[in-house]
């Protein structure tokens, strides 16, 4: 394995470390970022609403990554590992930014552990302090269930970013900036596939019809008018997605017709009290969700890799 101009691994094991996926000496996501909570903001309320967000995309990037290696064709599968790759990376900034705004979110470790803030809030909360919606956390189903989940959740979280790239927050108006390019392309690679689906075989449009009617419901969610989200999105900071419904219900009643598809009038499944997913309340897919997810994490709490 080597000729005159040296061995082709020379070099891999000395360095800069930081190079490798499975290092323990990551830099910090919000390097170069002011991290100051803005004047007039409860650092915990902050903290509240990145969770939120960053749950949301946690979640559905853990979903779409069990699609690697099972799509219908080797373009749509290239495809969802990316959308789960960019997704994972907001997570990880939000994560960091709750952190960052109140470091009292962040599960108690080990003395020395090695991780990282972000990772400690993904891998060691219990399924009641996850606040993603429950759309992001039912389990899957075929791949019109994919595209369906995709493209209700993308139209909306583009509204969203579109809107909270004027936040008063630094790190949330970065983090829109860069995630309106990213879920831009999610809500087209998603609305094409659904129009795919809608007039190809009758056995697509059934199936597409199927995880419409499913999951259809579960889209108010996107929309609820929160306390948390109203709050922040008067002071400036965040965005209130009740104020979104329209321009949300423009897009998709756009892609339904040009489809040939009719909008589902399944009313929104009810929740505890009132409460959903951003109050902590989900499905027991979930737990389940997680259980896979964190498994390694919390086996070995101070592993280093």
């Amino acid at each position: 394995m080597s000729d005159d101009h040296g061995s082709i691994f020379d070099g891999l094991l000395g360095g800069d470390s930081s190079q490798w996926a499975f290092g323990t000496d990551f830099e910090d996501p919000l390097a170069g970022v002011g991290t100051r909570t803005p004047d007039g903001v409860d650092p915990a309320e902050l903290a509240a609403y990145c969770l939120m967000l960053g749950d949301d995309a946690l979640i559905m990037s853990q979903r779409l990554s069990e699609w690697c290696g099972r799509a219908p064709d080797l373009e749509a599968d290239i495809a969802l590992a990316n959308i789960a790759l960019d997704l994972l990376g907001q997570a990880r900034l939000l994560l960091a930014r709750a952190a960052a705004a109140d470091p009292r979110v962040v599960p108690a470790l080990p003395a020395g552990s090695p991780v990282p803030p972000e990772d400690a809030l993904a891998f060691f909360r219990e399924d009641r302090e996850f606040r993603n919606v429950r759309l992001a956390e039912v389990a899957g189903g075929d791949f019109a269930h994919v595209v369906v989940r995709l493209l209700l959740f993308s139209v909306a979280r583009l509204a969203l970013l579109e809107r909270l790239r004027t936040s008063r927050d630094q790190v949330l108006a970065a983090v829109a900036a860069k995630g309106v390019k990213e879920v831009a392309y999610h809500r087209d690679w998603a609305g094409r596939w659904f129009l795919t689906l809608a007039r190809g075989t009758e056995e697509s449009h059934r199936r597409l019809l199927a995880a419409l009617d499913a999951l259809f419901p579960l889209q108010a969610e996107l929309a609820a008018d929160h306390p948390l989200e109203r709050s922040l999105g008067l002071a400036g900071i965040g965005v209130d997605p009740a104020s979104l419904r329209e321009e949300v219900d423009a897009v998709l009643d756009q892609v339904l017709a040009v489809s040939g598809v009719d909008r589902p009038t399944v009313p929104p499944p009810a929740g505890v009290d009132g409460r959903t997913g951003r109050d902590g309340v989900h499905t027991e897919a979930l737990s389940l969700l997680l259980a896979e997810m964190q498994v390694v994490a919390r086996a070995h709490p101070g592993g280093r890799w």
